[in-house]
């Protein structure tokens, strides 16, 4: 069978995902009316085979993770999504694995209410690259910053802690889990991202980051843009049934959880008189958070265990270089 051309692989497997604005991707750009009284607040991540993924991961497993990475930078800002681009790189044109890619667009698409905006197809001797530039809303001036956590603020978590971690060491052949411990390689393989959260950091965060590369180090990153510290508490850092279990068995586990990354969860600061408001606006949109620390004038981060004795951690969180 002859190799399939772009226009074709756009028009038969990205055409039928394109939403308002696209130009039903039959142009070089895409047309993104601007909405009067919000701002855009736009993210850009890339996924690169042997690094973000397996390259034999389920093909509509990749498309989740692309758009669900993006979808929690847009959450961790309060955004509304608005919409996305993506970027493909192939090493083959293999129908069967696009047309599987393709349907884990469109039910994301569907579930987050995210159109496909428009984007590019290329060929490469390889690794596999997904690429997505995502957009969204929030009321003009209001974005959540990363960098506005304050001496006193209460510093949350949602979800929990370490199960993407902890997921790839199972799908790397080095952690065996029971059966109701699969979930964790699901946390890996598809994200979670907290969307549903994004009106309440709104109303009430001074700042907020989601946890993409680890809690450790991922907190120290914001309390330091900050220009502040942080006394964290880590028994108050809330683990899933399943992580609990590994840690059980692999104590070693537990700081890998804390600093593995592949979390998607939202690191929050809020000042404690909006805390009570805070965690009941969370409970309303059925995402839990967990209170695990403080931040301080000390731009140090401490962190302590159960007893209140010092834990030091000599690697924060993943990285690229």
């Amino acid at each position: 069978m002859a190799s399939a051309s772009e226009d074709d692989l756009i028009a038969t497997y990205f055409a039928p995902l394109a939403g308002q604005g696209s130009l039903a991707l039959n142009d070089d750009a895409a047309l993104l009316v601007e909405k009067p009284g919000f701002d855009t607040v736009l993210t850009c991540d890339a996924l690169v085979a042997g690094v973000h993924f397996f390259a034999d991961d389920p093909p509509d497993a990749i498309a989740a993770k692309a758009l669900r990475v993006n979808l929690s930078d847009l959450a961790a800002k309060g955004a509304t999504p608005a919409g996305f681009l993506v970027a493909l790189a192939l090493p083959r044109s293999d129908r069967e694995w696009l047309a599987e890619f393709a349907n884990g667009l469109r039910r994301d698409i569907d579930d987050y209410r995210f159109p496909l905006l428009g984007g590019d197809t290329v060929a490469t001797p390889g690794p596999l690259m997904v690429s997505v530039t995502a957009l969204g809303h929030v009321p003009a001036g209001r974005m959540v910053p990363r960098t506005g956590a304050r001496s006193g603020d209460i510093i949350y978590v949602s979800g929990t802690i370490g199960d993407g971690a902890l997921g790839l060491l199972a799908r790397l052949g080095t952690l065996d889990l029971c059966a109701d411990e699969e979930s964790l390689i699901e946390r890996y393989l598809r994200p979670q991202p907290r969307n549903a959260l994004a009106s309440a950091l709104l109303e009430h965060a001074n700042a907020a980051m989601d946890l993409s590369d680890g809690l450790i180090g991922d907190l120290r990153k914001m309390m330091r843009v900050s220009g502040v510290g942080a006394q964290i508490e880590l028994v108050r850092v809330p683990l899933s049934p399943a992580a609990v279990a590994v840690i059980g068995r692999e104590p070693s586990c537990w700081m890998r959880a804390l600093t593995g990354g592949d979390d998607y969860e939202i690191l929050t600061a809020v000042a404690p008189a909006q805390a009570t408001a805070f965690e009941a606006a969370a409970l309303a949109c059925g995402v839990p958070v967990a209170r695990i620390g403080v931040a301080t004038t000390d731009l140090d981060v401490r962190f302590r265990d159960a007893n209140g004795a010092a834990v030091e951690f000599e690697r924060g969180s993943f990285s690229h270089f």
